[in-house]
C-alpha cells in the first residue's frame, strides 16, 4: 500500500478542494406554459406533467 512520507498540510488538502463547490442547479421558464423549472427535468403544471414545453400526461 501507498504510504505518504510527509504529513498533507491543511493548507496543501483544502487547495486541492476548493474545486468542490456546490453549484445552484439552472432554472429555465417555459415559453408554452411560463413555469419555473430545473433543465432536463420532467415538471408539474397543475398535476400535469410537462417536459420540453410538451404535455406528457393527462391530468
Amino acid at each position: 500500500m501507498a504510504h505518504p512520507k510527509r504529513k498533507i498540510s491543511k493548507t496543501r488538502r483544502d487547495k486541492r478542494r476548493t474545486h468542490y463547490k456546490a453549484t445552484a442547479p439552472t432554472i429555465s421558464v417555459c415559453s408554452t406554459t411560463g413555469e419555473a423549472h430545473v433543465r432536463h427535468r420532467a415538471y408539474f403544471v397543475d398535476g400535469v406533467l410537462h417536459y420540453r414545453g410538451k404535455q406528457l400526461t393527462e391530468a
